[in-house]
């Protein structure tokens, strides 16, 4: 009898401690997706880009949306500490567009020499007229650390006074919430979804579903998750438009192989 109870209590460990280690690899394997996710959405963009040479139909303010999302998020992480695989995904994500930037900012700096002789233009012009149109890469990372700079002495200051920094989280997230918001303006003022990479849309969508869902289960503060519902949102509208916008950029696919031939 002691035996058999002996055996059952050894099952029974046994089975606790597979169940354990398996609670442990899928929570591991749910933070690398988070840290992760983020990024690989933009690879095929930056692919795309890389090899057409061509940023038509890609809005570089999805990149400043994202700068700005995130740089707030790693501000507001030392007025809150979060969940530290959502910080790495903010550093990880800013590295990120910092290479979509670079390789934009090439790419049309390029065009402009093909086609003609312009002023350069710098973020030390202060034009406002030509925010986040500059014409050296130096410009977005010189504007990016202004804003953090600012934004982390304000924290420094007032990181007892909660509204403040409770202000800055909803800041990050409710901005990166509307990061598609630029790619459905251009696309909607074109009327075509030409130029922009739809598996970036479609892993954007599953990203930010599985995001959220993370955002709600973890018990995240209330502006993750409300925000990125509204991503969510935004992804399906974007969506929307390459069904509804496909005739035309079939037309447009149809005019630029015509005019390689």
């Amino acid at each position: 009898m002691e035996e058999t109870n002996a055996s059952d209590t050894t099952e029974e460990n046994h089975f606790q401690t597979i169940q354990a280690l398996t609670v442990q690899l899928i929570t591991v394997s749910c933070e690398l997706a988070i840290m992760l996710g983020g990024v690989v959405p933009y690879v095929p963009q930056y692919v795309q880009i890389r090899k057409s040479q061509n940023t038509q139909g890609f809005s570089l303010y999805v990149c400043l949306a994202l700068l700005m999302a995130n740089t707030m998020r790693i501000v507001f992480w030392f007025g809150k500490h979060y969940e530290t695989p959502l910080l790495i995904q903010s550093i990880l994500m800013n590295i990120c567009m910092f290479a979509l930037v670079q390789l934009c900012v090439k790419v049309n700096t390029k065009e402009v020499i093909v086609q003609e002789r312009r002023r350069e233009r710098v973020f030390t012009d202060f034009d406002p007229a030509f925010f986040w149109k500059w014409t050296d890469f130096s410009s977005y990372v010189e504007f990016t650390m202004t804003v953090a700079a600012l934004a982390s002495m304000l924290m420094y200051f007032l990181i007892e006074y909660k509204p403040f920094v409770e202000f800055i989280g909803f800041v990050a997230v409710f901005t990166e919430a509307l990061l598609g918001v630029p790619q459905f303006y251009r696309n909607l003022r074109n009327k075509s979804t030409y130029g922009m990479s739809v598996p970036m849309v479609l892993m954007w969508t599953t990203g930010d579903v599985f995001k959220t869902s993370y955002f709600y289960l973890r018990n995240t503060p209330p502006q993750f998750f409300i925000c990125g519902s509204l991503q969510v949102m935004v992804d399906m509208m974007i969506l929307c438009q390459v069904y509804i916008y496909r005739e035309n950029t079939l037309k447009k696919k149809r005019s630029e192989r015509n005019l390689n031939l």
